[in-house]
């Protein structure tokens, strides 16, 4: 018995193998399960898709990672961030950022739904390894407070090429940003001694992504009910990080051939080359339930003048894009 066991394990894990090989695109969803506001990243040779475990709200009480070498095959990474590594945290955790600095890696997160008075906002946890195990480290929220009406979620860090860390991040219709120190473990004061700006643009509504390409700054954000069909994702065009941005339009949207919802993305760029990938979720045509999300992947493309054009969400997904090897 003990070897019709190992016999069938070995076929399973050859065929498994040969399946690999052959699949030739990523396919949508590119992963099983149900994740949600997806954030990419490419780290240590490889790509990095970390998204929120997408179930009730008080359910949502863990973060798992996926990675790749090739977009197409992708390895899951469980629980590299819980509740149980969070102690001011007691209800939800939800729409991961994710970048590696100072030989580390930092996730931030979101948390508890913070209301006025309530302890909650945005997270920060780090870890030595991008799988993890990630832990809390400051034992409280990095951002607790309610500025310019903005709830305290939906963070997204970037770093500019003179090496300053700007979060871009707000619920409930406004968008704040916010200077982070270089250990990115505490908010600067802007010259006029605030601590956070205003940026909100025209239809915002959450889940803000900064890009640079070209010399300008590209940032976006989505619009619309994510619980609805007419999820979507807008964006605007600055010279400076700072803004002002000023909304050109939709670039990714539902498609009733395909689903609804497309949403709360990020972009992925392969290193040193012009080329983009623009991670999201969405909703299959069929489902009603609002936590049924899948992420997806497809191609994210410039016109000459520099504007995005709109993305065509597929079922196929992208083509293999193998990452070389790091020494």
């Amino acid at each position: 018995m003990k070897r019709i066991m190992i016999i069938t394990l070995a076929l399973g894990c050859l065929f498994g193998t040969v399946e690999a090989k052959k699949k030739k695109t990523s396919g949508n969803p590119i992963f099983e399960g149900w994740y949600a506001d997806p954030e990419g990243a490419v780290m240590d040779g490889r790509y990095w898709v970390f998204p929120t475990y997408s179930a009730p709200f008080k359910e949502q009480l863990h973060l798992d990672a996926f990675s790749s070498r090739d977009l197409v095959n992708w390895e899951k990474h469980e629980r590299v961030l819980e509740k149980k590594n969070v102690p001011w945290l007691w209800q939800a955790l939800w729409a991961p950022a994710i970048l590696k600095a100072n030989d580390r890696f930092y996730l931030f997160f979101s948390g508890n739904d913070v209301h006025e008075g309530e302890v909650g906002g945005i997270g920060v946890a780090v870890s030595d390894k991008p799988e993890g195990p990630y832990v809390d480290a400051l034992g409280k929220p990095l951002i607790n407070e309610i500025v310019n009406d903005a709830q305290p979620i939906d963070q997204f860090v970037f770093r500019d090429d003179d090496g300053q860390y700007y979060m871009y991040y707000g619920g409930w219709g406004h968008c704040n940003m916010c200077r982070l120190s270089s250990d990115l473990l505490s908010v600067m004061p802007w010259e006029d001694g605030q601590k956070f700006h205003e940026i909100t643009p025209d239809g915002y509504v959450e889940g803000p992504f900064m890009m640079k390409r070209g010399g300008k700054y590209y940032f976006m954000w989505s619009e619309g009910g994510w619980t609805g069909p007419d999820y979507c994702v807008a964006y605007a065009i600055a010279d400076s990080p700072t803004g002002p941005f000023r909304r050109i339009g939709k670039i990714l949207q539902r498609d009733e051939s395909v689903a609804r919802g497309a949403g709360h993305h990020s972009v992925i760029q392969v290193p040193g080359k012009d080329e983009y990938y623009i991670i999201y979720h969405r909703r299959p045509l069929s489902e009603t339930d609002e936590n049924h999300r899948a992420t997806c992947i497809d191609k994210l493309e410039f016109n000459e003048d520099g504007t995005i054009r709109p993305v065509k969400i597929t079922f196929e997904g992208v083509k293999k894009r193998t990452l070389k090897k790091q020494r």
